[in-house]
């Protein structure tokens, strides 16, 4: 299989979905490009995700990635989140804030109301991560004729990813930012540098192998094709670009060489990898009595937007792989150029 054939794109250049940071005008970039934008969509509601794909269409004729989570949504455990608020009560003492009492703003599994919704769009290429949907939303949006990419971190969730229909497997090395796309096991030492991944992953499987993590240039870009993948997919390389909605917070945590990431669940529950701050450090990065992903989010909302509000970024998840000197000050259209010179 040729992926830039099936994805429709000119140069094996996808970008990553960054929730939080972007929305489809980065997305817009990468594809007029040669690349393939991508839209986050895991922390949107129906509607948004909608005026989200209109707007990119409305302007490009250009293929496009929709991102989902498809993880299952746990019960509500109110002594598990009562624990996580007293946990954080002297932030909360100290910035004068209550917890917060309802349950916005969480992650939400891709389901049958989304796909009502995406029905008539027919997405291109539609990405999942932490596994895939249930067998009967899969075929559905197959039968849009979307190509499915799907997250594995491990040799054994692409393989499972293989066996139950995904197209493409993108295999997230350890060196990536943002949320694991984990969901064969919670164990943090069963997550391998891109490398290995990709060399365990391209000598099992059939399909094709998307290589993440940690990749800033064009050598990186042509050392990775050469080891197999099929294409390379490059998020914080575009943090800093001008089309990227990344906070002068964020920005500033990005350019500041001194700073170092770490894997942590403080932040949703599941392991993401982000900029060291405040809470990450005082917690010791992996805290064993957080909340089940993707309640923990919630009891942090109000002491991010006290700290944020005066300038810090104490409680603020600065999502960022290990390597940052791709990062650039210029349109996403001209950084995927830079990642695939003519």
């Amino acid at each position: 299989m040729d992926i830039c054939e099936t994805l429709g794109i000119d140069i094996p250049i996808i970008q990553a979905p960054m929730a939080g940071v972007q929305n489809w005008e980065l997305a817009l970039a990468v594809s007029e490009a040669g690349g393939l934008g991508s839209i986050p969509c895991g922390m949107l509601s129906v509607d948004q995700i909608v005026s989200e794909v209109e707007s990119f269409t409305a302007r490009s004729t250009k293929p496009y990635n929709l991102n989902f989570f498809c993880h299952e949504m746990p019960g509500v455990d109110e002594s598990a989140l009562s624990a996580w608020k007293k946990t954080l009560a002297t932030y909360y003492d100290e910035f004068d804030v209550s917890p917060s009492e309802g349950m916005s703003g969480l992650r939400l599994p891709f389901d049958d109301k989304v796909a009502d919704a995406l029905e008539s769009f027919k997405p291109p290429v539609v990405s999942f991560h932490f596994g895939l949907p249930s067998p009967e939303l899969l075929d559905r949006v197959k039968s849009w004729g979307s190509v499915v990419l799907s997250t594995a971190t491990t040799i054994e969730e692409g393989v499972w990813l293989q066996a139950n229909g995904t197209d493409a497997v993108i295999a997230q090395g350890v060196e990536a930012g943002g949320h694991r796309g984990m969901f064969l096991t919670d164990d943090a030492d069963s997550q391998l540098p891109l490398a290995e991944l990709l060399s365990g992953l391209v000598a099992e499987l059939s399909i094709p192998v998307i290589a993440a993590g940690g990749i800033a240039s064009s050598a990186d870009v042509k050392a990775l094709l050469g080891q197999g993948a099929a294409a390379v997919q490059v998020g914080t390389s575009y943090l800093l670009c001008t089309e990227a909605k990344t906070s002068a917070l964020h920005r500033a945590a990005i350019r500041d060489e001194s700073s170092v990431t770490a894997l942590t669940n403080v932040f949703s529950g599941r392991l993401a990898r982000g900029i060291k701050n405040r809470v990450m450090s005082d917690l010791n990065c992996v805290f064993a009595e957080v909340p089940e992903f993707p309640y923990a989010s919630v009891a942090l909302g109000p002491l991010r937007t006290a700290a944020e509000g005066v300038g810090r970024p104490d409680f603020t998840p600065l999502w960022s792989g290990t390597e940052r000197s791709g990062c650039r000050e210029v349109s996403a259209k001209e950084l995927t150029r830079m990642l695939w010179p003519v």
